[in-house]
């Protein structure tokens, strides 16, 4: 079964892209941290690591104003690895807001890419576990507020800024108490969301930042999982905000010229895959119901393709509204 989840991980950004590597920059700290290798969910669920150790190196960076403990930020790269016109322009936007920064590219750190692993069943386990793995070298660097980490991504990295935010991830990768004290999700590919209930979530604040025109996640979708959850006595911590017009991947000025990508996966026709302690089920007719593998494959079959196009107007209007949501949870 989770072997047929990966077929759905194209989704969550352009595949045709490369990274450009990290460079320190004056006022920057190259740094190294450890992490983990998961083949699929279950084994991280399970804490069944394929192989040994990876490391992961990443830049610390700190804003200009000198304090004795600084609120983070750990920024999730797209599918094509970090990217200094997309990944590396907000982190310093987040520095003259007075956040330091951590950056790193969790496919490089495996010698691989975004477009090799997409269609692997581990392709965002990784992300998750270096994530919380992140989150742990942060919490014990003396010059962070430990108490005030927040995550956030974009398309692949704003899924791994999702998941992150469920309980069941967040224990198995990090048993101890400390979690993201909040979370920002830049187009997300809206696949995967979490089993209705007390403690689904970590309990602290999401932000979903969606483009109307994204038609990889129609609105209607996320406004539905929501409802799911409310109904059921358990909402979820997610607030939204829709920009007009924008399409998927409105922060990446690669992508100067709006237009249809027909061979990328898009699960905008399929059900939520929820996520809890056991198996996974799909959000189907506003409820629960058996995870179907040929159902799935049948609906991503069924409607390929998605449009993106970059927006410097909406990646200015939702910069600004993520450092104002950053700004009000770690003060």
């Amino acid at each position: 079964m989770y072997r047929i989840l990966c077929l759905v991980m194209a989704a969550f950004a352009y595949g045709t892209a490369t990274g450009h590597c990290q460079t320190s920059q004056p006022g920057t700290t190259t740094i190294t941290f450890q992490s983990a290798t998961y083949g699929d969910m279950r084994q991280l669920l399970a804490q069944e690591a394929t192989t040994g150790p990876v490391t992961i190196k990443a830049i610390l960076a700190f804003p200009e104003q000198t304090k004795d403990h600084y609120p983070a930020v750990i920024v999730v790269h797209t599918l094509a690895g970090y990217r200094n016109a997309n990944e590396g322009y907000v982190a310093a936007g987040l520095r003259k807001a007075g956040f330091a920064t951590l950056t790193y590219d969790s496919f490089a750190a495996r010698g691989t890419t975004g477009t090799a692993l997409q269609g692997s069943p581990g392709y965002l386990p990784i992300g998750v576990a270096d994530a919380y793995a992140a989150l742990r070298f942060l919490s014990a660097e003396n010059r962070i507020d430990a108490r005030h980490i927040a995550i956030i991504g974009f398309s692949y990295g704003a899924e791994v800024a999702h998941l992150a935010a469920m309980e069941a991830l967040r224990s198995a990768l990090n048993p101890g108490p400390n979690r993201f004290a909040a979370h920002v999700a830049f187009y997300p590919g809206g696949t995967f969301g979490a089993i209705a209930g007390p403690g689904a979530y970590t309990g602290s604040p999401v932000l979903m930042l969606l483009g109307e025109k994204d038609d990889n996640l129609p609105v209607t979708k996320i406004e539905n999982y929501l409802v799911y959850a409310r109904v059921a006595g358990a909402p979820a911590p997610i607030q939204t905000v829709i920009y007009p017009g924008a399409y998927h991947a409105w922060t990446v000025p690669d992508l100067a010229t709006a237009r249809f990508y027909p061979d990328l996966v898009s699960t905008k026709k399929c059900p939520f895959i929820l996520l809890g302690p056991k198996r996974p089920v799909s959000l189907i007719d506003g409820g629960p119901k058996p995870f179907d593998p040929a159902a799935f494959g049948a609906c991503l079959a069924a409607a390929p393709g998605y449009w993106m196009g970059f927006d410097a107007a909406v990646r200015a209007r939702s910069i600004a509204d993520m450092i104002s949501f950053l700004q009000r949870i770690l003060p």
